[in-house]
């Protein structure tokens, strides 16, 4: 396999599975899946990669036992940001904003799970970073746990599963091989899709709030009735 030209090779799939092993990618999923300092980890094109090196035997593992190795990782990780929140609680909204911390994706991650309510910790594991900060929001928020363990189950076996046996599956095919730098910024590109469409309805209803309360501004307040001849006495 060719190393992906995405940026550092810290965010290369193939480099990480290379250097790191099975171990690293657990370690990288669990991360991504609930530590705040996981938001920015190539979760998508790393199980994607992991599901075409086992069918090609670099890794050399069953399938079956790294997708539920994968799977134990992605909810024990939504379980750690679960307790994490829990115990920080709404501090965590006034924390400032740092190089690895924006308060914006705190923000973005409350509205999605407000939004869609349990079932965003489903949804949300097929968007980067909101994946990372829903279930420390769903801890911030008291989920009960009992729901809160359900849809991590859920999310986490949709998510580590599907994506390992995707890559598994077209791991097969030899244009996907030949052209597998490319198939991998279309996973990127597809995993940020969401985030832009949110972010333009964002900045629509922006647009749309700042123009509906244009024309009461500019009036200004009002003056005195006026006392000419056509005043009332």
């Amino acid at each position: 396999m060719t190393t992906l030209a995405l940026g550092p090779s810290w965010l290369d799939p193939d480099y990480l599975i290379n250097t790191f092993g099975l171990l690293g990618v657990l370690a990288i999923v669990f991360a991504e899946s609930g530590l705040l300092i996981g938001f920015f980890l190539p979760g998508d094109s790393l199980l994607f990669t992991t599901g075409m090196l086992v069918t090609t035997h670099v890794i050399k593992q069953d399938l079956w036992l790294v997708c539920v190795a994968v799977a134990a990782a992605a909810i024990l990780g939504d379980q750690a940001g679960y307790l994490f929140g829990r115990k920080v609680g709404p501090s965590l909204f006034r924390r400032p904003d740092s190089k690895l911390f924006k308060q914006e994706n705190v923000e973005k991650a409350h509205e999605f799970f407000e939004k869609h309510g349990p079932k965003s910790l489903i949804l949300a594991r097929f968007v980067p970073i909101v994946r990372t900060f829903t279930p420390i929001i769903a801890g911030v928020s008291r989920m009960n746990y009992r729901s809160f363990i359900l849809f991590n189950v859920i999310g986490g076996v949709a998510w580590g599963v599907g994506v390992t046996l995707l890559g598994a599956a077209l791991g097969k095919i030899d244009f996907v091989h030949q052209h597998i730098e490319l198939i991998l910024v279309g996973i990127v590109l597809l995993s940020v899709i969401p985030i832009v469409i949110e972010f333009l309805r964002g900045r629509g209803k922006a647009k749309k709030e700042a123009a509906s309360a244009e024309p009461t501004g500019a009036r200004g307040p009002a003056g005195p009735a006026p006392r000419g001849r056509h005043a009332k006495r």
